[in-house]
C-alpha cells in the first residue's frame, strides 16, 4: 500500500514537471522569442541595454513598452536616430507579448485613464502649464532646442496617459506627485477637445494660434481699406 503511493507521488511530481507553464507565463515566453529576434541587437540578450546603443529595460515597466511599440516609435533601424511617430512594425498580439516580456522585468503598468472622469478646465490649466510650451495650446506640435515635439493629435487617450509617465525622448516625466490621477484624466480629456475646438470668432483658419489670424485679419482689413479708396478716388474724378 505504501509502495503504491509512493508511486502515484512520484508519478504526479512528473506530470507536474511536465505540465506545461500557466497562460500568463505564456505571453512573456512569446514576447522573449520576439525580443531576441527584434530587439536584442540594441538592448542585449538579458535586456540590460548595451552602452551607446540603447538602454536598459529593467524596471522600466509595461507602460513603456506599449507606449513606443504601439506608436511605432519601437524597434528602431538604427540605434542612434530619433523615436518618431510610425505605423506598428509588430501585430496588436505581438505587442502584447512583448509588453508582458518587459513587464516581467519589473515597472509599473499601464496607466489606467478614464477621460470622461477629468475636467476640461483642470485639463486645460494642466496642460498649459506643463505641456503647451511644446506642444502648443492647441496640442498641434511645435519646435523644441535641437528637436521637434510631436503633435498629439493622433495620439490615443492611453498613449497621452503613458507619454506624461514615461517621458518620451527629450520629453520630462510627471510622476503622480506632480500630476494627480484626475489631473492626467483632465489633460487626456483637453487634448482630445482640442482635435473639434469651437470656432467661436466664426473662421477657424486651422486653430493656427492668435499671431497668425491677427496676420489674415490685418492682410484682409488692409485689402478691403485699399478697395475702399480705390471706390471714393473713382468717385472723385470730375
Amino acid at each position: 500500500m505504501v509502495r503504491a503511493r509512493g508511486v502515484a507521488v512520484a508519478a504526479l511530481a512528473c506530470l507536474a514537471a511536465w505540465a506545461p507553464p500557466p497562460a500568463s507565463a505564456q505571453p512573456a515566453a512569446q514576447g522573449r522569442v520576439l525580443f531576441l529576434e527584434g530587439c536584442a541587437t540594441c538592448h542585449g540578450d538579458d535586456a540590460r541595454g548595451l552602452p551607446g546603443q540603447a538602454p536598459s529595460l529593467h524596471g522600466v515597466g509595461a507602460r513603456a513598452a506599449d507606449f513606443y511599440l504601439s506608436t511605432g516609435r519601437m524597434p528602431l533601424a538604427e540605434p542612434r536616430t530619433t523615436p518618431v511617430r510610425a505605423p506598428p512594425q509588430y501585430m496588436a498580439a505581438e505587442r502584447r507579448a512583448l509588453v508582458d516580456y518587459v513587464a516581467s522585468l519589473g515597472g509599473p503598468g499601464i496607466p489606467d485613464v478614464t477621460p470622461q472622469r477629468g475636467s476640461l478646465a483642470v485639463g486645460f490649466q494642466q496642460f498649459t502649464s506643463h505641456c503647451a510650451g511644446c506642444h502648443q495650446a492647441v496640442a498641434q506640435g511645435g519646435v523644441v532646442p535641437d528637436d521637434v515635439a510631436p503633435s498629439l493629435q493622433q495620439a490615443t487617450p492611453r498613449q497621452i496617459a503613458e507619454a506624461v509617465r514615461v517621458g518620451p525622448h527629450v520629453m520630462p516625466a510627471f510622476p503622480e506627485s506632480q500630476i494627480d490621477r484626475h489631473e492626467l484624466d483632465s489633460i487626456v480629456r483637453y487634448v482630445l477637445s482640442t482635435r473639434s475646438p469651437p470656432d467661436r470668432g466664426g473662421w477657424g483658419l486651422g486653430n493656427l494660434g492668435p499671431i497668425p489670424e491677427g496676420m489674415v485679419a490685418w492682410l484682409l482689413a488692409g485689402a478691403a481699406l485699399l478697395i475702399v479708396l480705390r471706390l471714393l478716388g473713382e468717385r472723385s474724378r470730375p
